[in-house]
């Protein structure tokens, strides 16, 4: 499903003008499992990571998304959906997920937990989740910047519309949690931040 969806992302991209430069602040072992946490300004981020990231993957995302034609598919069967206004459904969402990491499936999860309602877009707080679990399970992060996909299509498009253009995805090199514990999430949650902000801000 994971190849489906990368051809699928990079076909009806292409069809559209859409394409995506994937820069790597160094070599990446994809051997190795990890929580992907990227920041989210657009539909386009999910194609961007389905592409940028090589092993086994999973996205978990808002329940929204198993209404949609092609990204119902994916969360009906490999992805992870949930509603976070219920604490039923994040408990759920989030043991599926420990329990895909302990199978090694890497696990991609966009911390600012939807699209902000902000344009031009600026990112929002993170999230506990992510980080919580990198932590528990000893689970490096890679924190991903997406830097203008906003501009290509913000959103779902439906205000703004789309246009054709590159798309650029710097992926930054793992931040390893071994040495971590429970207390140390915020620090961990705002160092990623930090970082995805910092590229946001001398792109």
């Amino acid at each position: 499903m994971n190849k489906v969806r990368r051809a699928w992302g990079f076909i009806s991209s292409l069809v559209a003008g859409i394409t995506y430069n994937i820069d790597l602040e160094q070599k990446i072992d994809w051997s190795r499992t990890y929580i992907i946490c990227p920041n989210h300004t657009s539909n386009l981020d999910i194609t961007a990571m389905s592409i940028a990231i090589k092993n086994n993957i999973c996205f978990m995302g808002k329940d929204e998304l198993l209404d949609g034609l092609v990204t119902g598919l994916f969360f009906r069967t490999i992805d992870i959906p949930v509603n976070r206004e219920s604490k039923m459904s994040s408990f759920r969402a989030f043991k599926a997920t420990a329990e895909r990491l302990q199978k090694g499936v890497t696990m991609i999860i966009f911390p600012e937990g939807t699209i902000p309602d902000i344009y031009p877009p600026e990112m929002i707080s993170f999230k506990n989740g992510p980080f919580r679990l990198a932590i528990e399970h000893k689970i490096p992060i890679i924190p991903v910047t997406s830097l203008n996909t906003w501009k290509i299509l913000w959103d779902d498009g439906l205000k703004y519309g789309s246009k054709p253009g590159v798309c650029n995805i710097f992926v930054h090199k793992p931040v390893e949690t071994a040495h971590l514990t429970i207390d140390d999430t915020d620090a961990l949650r705002d160092q990623v931040h930090s970082i995805i902000q910092q590229k946001l801000h001398t792109a």
